[in-house]
């Protein structure tokens, strides 16, 4: 399968900038640029936002009427860019359509603050929300895309029993870069693009083989709840997902898995570029809705 042709022109437009990768790359000027871009965003309308503090991280509560489920997400961006303000507009979307309140965490991100700084963040966030009572009592989802898938199944992994279901959009698993969607599929994402979010991220090279970093490596899989795995067809991340997902099976976890033909990694947040967009996030609310009503 090719490219669709939105996902085709996302690769062109993206293929004169400079990489990260480029000694002449500033990360703090490409986080600026981040924001500013997600600034023209269309916000649609939530009953209550409020930023927090969360257990000593900053975050934002997202509160649609009559929500009766709640939603940690953790923001992709290779753990190194995005924040609560670069997905806000996504997350108001999914927090609408799902019908369920949304914590997005802003968590510490390297190269200032490496591992284990983000998913500690994330446990942090949890542990506040149990202190919520308007939150504490309701069904918790563990929902991450990119990066964020990773630290949502670390999250999830480090606190067996406390999430009613996990969701990962295409996460980035695998700091060996060694499936072969990194060779045949690695449209407008190069493997060594890859190796330089792990090694921002890493503190030490010994950290690349810790299951809370690594989670393929985590002997743990089989103890997860209800997950969601999302794939993009053209996406080096691809193959990590999708054997996590069959792992999962594997181990006797109840895992549905999507792969989006003709997409590239990063479409879930942009559904004013990509017709995937929108889709993949009624799907993901109606994955919620179904595991809500058991």
């Amino acid at each position: 399968m090719t490219l669709y042709p939105q996902a085709r022109r996302a690769v062109e437009a993206s293929a004169g900038g400079i990489s990260v990768t480029d000694d002449a790359f500033d990360i703090e000027q490409a986080r600026r640029e981040d924001r500013e871009a997600a600034a023209g965003q269309e916000r649609v309308e939530i009953a209550e936002v409020r930023d927090v503090d969360a257990g000593g991280v900053p975050a934002r509560l997202y509160l649609p009427d009559g929500f009766d489920a709640v939603v940690l997400h953790a923001h992709g961006g290779g753990f190194v860019f995005n924040d609560v303000e670069v997905h806000d507009a996504a997350v108001r979307r999914f927090a609408a359509a799902a019908g369920v309140a949304v914590l997005s965490v802003d968590y510490r991100r390297p190269p200032e603050h490496r591992f284990p700084a983000a998913p500690d963040d994330l446990g942090a966030a949890l542990a506040w929300i149990d202190t919520q009572p308007e939150l504490a009592t309701q069904p918790a989802f563990a929902h991450g895309d990119s990066a964020g898938g990773n630290l949502a199944l670390v999250t999830a992994l480090r606190h067996p029993g406390r999430f009613a279901g996990v969701v990962l959009i295409y996460p980035f698993l695998d700091p060996t870069a060694s499936f072969e969607s990194y060779r045949t599929h690695a449209d407008g994402f190069e493997a060594s693009e890859a190796a330089w979010y792990w090694e921002q991220y890493a503190a030490d090279p010994a950290d690349l083989t810790h299951p809370d970093l690594a989670p393929l490596l985590s002997p743990t899989l089989g103890g997860l709840p209800p997950t969601l795995v999302v794939t993009a067809e053209h996406d080096p991340l691809r193959d990590e997902g999708e054997h996590l997902a069959l792992t999962l099976a594997e181990a006797g976890v109840e895992v549905v898995a999507t792969r989006y033909l003709g997409q590239i990694h990063g479409f879930w947040r942009h559904a004013g570029v990509f017709d995937a967009a929108e889709p993949l996030m009624w799907q993901v609310a109606g994955w919620l809705r179904m595991v809500l009503r058991r």
